[in-house]
C-alpha cells in the first residue's frame, strides 16, 4: 500500500484453519482503511491512524476480539523533514544511513514468547529430523504454539505481544521511530518472509547487502532469491521454519543524495 507520502506492508496472519475471513483478507482491508487515513491527516500520529483503521475495519466488519484474522503493520512516512515509522509485530524497517550504520526498527515480542516454547524447540528438531512439514505432528506442534500465541496476543499480560486484529488499542503498543531524511540513502520495509533472508538464510551478507541488491536488481529479485533459497530446502531440515514459503512482500525507498 502506499499514498503520496506513505508506504506499509501488511501480511495476513497464518492460520491452521480454512475458515473464512483470513489473514490476507483483513490485511486487504486495513490496507484500505490506512490508506485513507494517511491521506486524510497526513500529519497525524501514526499510532492514532492506525488505530483509527483498526477501529474502521473492526466496526464495518462486526469483527470480534480473539476471534477475528489479524495482521502484522509496518508504516514509513516522509513528513517534512523527518522520516517516521512503525511496526507492531514481525514485519521491520530498516534504515541503511549514509555513515554507513544500520538501524532496525522491530518488534521482537512474539518471537521472545515463542522461542523459549518446548514445542517450538521440538517442532524445529523434527524438521531437522526428516519429518517434513507435512507430518501430523508438524501441524499438532503448531497448533499448540497458535494456542498460546492466542492467550497472549493484544492482551495486557505477562508475555504479550501486540498485532493488528479487532483491538485499535493495539496501535498504542507498536514501536515506533524517526530519522532525518537528510542522514538516510535508503529505506527497507519488508514481511518476516523476506527478512528471513538476511536473519535466517544467510543468503545475504547484511541488510545493506540486501540494500545494494535491490539497488542493483530492484526488489523483486531479493524475494525471488529468497524464495529459490527455499526450495533447495523443500522438508525444513537446513532451516526449520513453519511452512516451506511464507509471504514475502519488501518495499525499497532510495532517498536522493
Amino acid at each position: 500500500m502506499r499514498t503520496p507520502h506513505a508506504i506499509a506492508v501488511l501480511d495476513g496472519v497464518s492460520t491452521l484453519a480454512t475458515t473464512t475471513p483470513l489473514g490476507g483478507w483483513y490485511a486487504d482491508c486495513l490496507g484500505m482503511e490506512l490508506a485513507a487515513g494517511l491521506t486524510q491527516a497526513p500529519n497525524a500520529d501514526l499510532r492514532e491512524i492506525l488505530e483509527g483503521a483498526i477501529g474502521a475495519v473492526t466496526a464495518r466488519r462486526g469483527l470480534v476480539p480473539g476471534e477475528s484474522p489479524a495482521a502484522t503493520v509496518a508504516i514509513a512516512r516522509l513528513r517534512d523533514d523527518q522520516v517516521e515509522a512503525l511496526v507492531p509485530a514481525d514485519t521491520p524497517v530498516v534504515a541503511i544511513q549514509r555513515d554507513g550504520s544500520v538501524d532496525e526498527l522491530r518488534d521482537d515480542r512474539l518471537a521472545d514468547l515463542i522461542t523459549v516454547q518446548p514445542r517450538y524447540r521440538e517442532y524445529q528438531q523434527r524438521l531437522k529430523d526428516g519429518e517434513g512439514f507435512g507430518s501430523g505432528d508438524h501441524r499438532r506442534l503448531l497448533q499448540e504454539l497458535r494456542a498460546i500465541q492466542i492467550d497472549h496476543v493484544n492482551r495486557q499480560v505477562q508475555g504479550a505481544y501486540w498485532v493488528a486484529e479487532a483491538v485499535p488499542e493495539a496501535a498504542h503498543h507498536a514501536t515506533v521511530r524517526s530519522w532525518p531524511a537528510a542522514d538516510l540513502t535508503s529505506l527497507l520495509v519488508m514481511t518476516d518472509g523476506v527478512s528471513c533472508g538476511v536473519e535466517e538464510y544467510g543468503l545475504f551478507s547484511s541488510w545493506t547487502a540486501m540494500a545494494q541488491d535491490c539497488d542493483k536488481n530492484g526488489p523483486q529479485s531479493v524475494c525471488d532469491a529468497v524464495h529459490a533459497h527455499e526450495e533447495t530446502d523443500p522438508d525444513g531440515r537446513q532451516h526449520p521454519r513453519y511452512k516451506v514459503h511464507d509471504d514475502k512482500a519488501l518495499v525499497w525507498a532510495r532517498f536522493s543524495k
